[in-house]
């Protein structure tokens, strides 16, 4: 920084002022000094700049199931929300939430020299008792609802279930077929009651659920069953990767869609309204759940105190296109 100064004729406290980004300086003197940086190779350093105000602007995320498609949109969305806000991101895999890989994701996090941490395990071992998440950094945890001690922000699951199920209700079919995703998963516990919830208050049989995995693999081995069911008519997919298995498996065995069968996904994601027919299906806001994790951990941070063990809601809606219609 004596360098700087020394270069750009300014002094000290002016190279500190224009390294921190403060506004107390003219653009003139700012461009001198910038310029000056560049010559001196000088470059801010922020490991110092964290000790001196005890904030490292980094933010550390616990992350299983990075494949899947509704983790890898939260974690673009957080990182995307994080990055406005001025702050990294460190990623922290995973592969098991067992209480050894989470305190071990911590101790690594907390050498790294984060300020917070958001996690996105939505198995069900977050919720074991054997699982106990340290207290000395701020958390936020998304699509976890098992957890109630700690802020939550995830979708209204069973909402966006309940309406797939009425909406194939609603245009005449008599009952809904549904594959699930794994059971381990939250998401899939909580979409696989609504729709059952659903069925029992409409007084409507219940079909055995197909239990699958998020693949479009699963969705097409299950749709080769369910097309072989003359008497299925709807489907109500857990997510839309299995939804476009199941596509497939209806084309290929001479089952049209929607006049024989009409099909509803959960996500929403960009390629759904490009799958043939386009699928109606139940759309979720990702970059609001990065958003609004990303604000509440902040909050945290600033306030240095944990947060109120709060649930975060966000509103599912459901887009119809041509793979739904009246039964044939």
């Amino acid at each position: 920084m004596a360098d700087v100064a020394k270069e750009a004729g300014v002094s000290g406290q002016t190279v500190s002022r224009v390294a921190n980004g403060k506004t107390n300086v003219d653009e003139a003197t700012r461009e001198r000094v910038l310029a000056a940086m560049r010559r001196v190779g000088y470059r801010p350093n922020s490991a110092a700049r964290a000790l001196r105000n005890g904030r490292f602007s980094s933010i550390g995320v616990i992350i299983s199931a990075l494949s899947t498609f509704g983790n890898s949109r939260t974690l673009e969305a957080v990182t995307t929300a994080a990055g406005a806000e001025g702050f990294s991101i460190v990623l922290m895999p995973v592969t098991r939430p067992s209480q050894g890989e989470v305190a071990g994701a911590f101790s690594r996090l907390d050498e790294q020299a984060v300020d917070g941490v958001i996690i996105l395990i939505e198995q069900h071992q977050l919720d074991e008792s054997d699982i106990e998440l340290p207290h000395a950094l701020p958390v936020v945890v998304i699509d976890a609802g098992g957890r109630r001690d700690l802020p939550v922000v995830d979708f209204d699951q069973a909402e966006g279930a309940a309406s797939a199920t009425r909406h194939l209700l609603d245009l005449g079919h008599r009952t809904v077929w549904h594959i699930a995703g794994p059971p381990q998963s939250y998401a899939a516990e909580r979409r696989l009651k609504s729709w059952q919830a659903t069925l029992e208050s409409a007084c409507r049989e219940v079909p055995t659920p197909f239990i699958g995995d998020w693949s479009p693999r699963s969705g097409y081995e299950h749709g080769l069953n369910l097309a072989a069911n003359p008497e299925v008519t709807a489907i109500f997919a857990a997510n839309d990767q299995m939804a476009l298995g199941l596509l497939r498996a209806l084309h290929e065995t001479g089952r049209s869609v929607p006049g024989e069968v009409s099909v509803v996904g959960f996500d929403d994601m960009e390629e759904a309204a490009h799958f043939w027919p386009p699928l109606t299906t139940v759309h979720q806001s990702f970059d609001e759940v990065g958003e609004r994790a990303v604000t509440a951990l902040l909050a945290e941070i600033t306030a240095g105190t944990p947060a109120e063990p709060v649930a975060i809601t966000i509103p599912t809606a459901l887009v119809i296109r041509a793979s739904t219609d009246r039964p044939g």
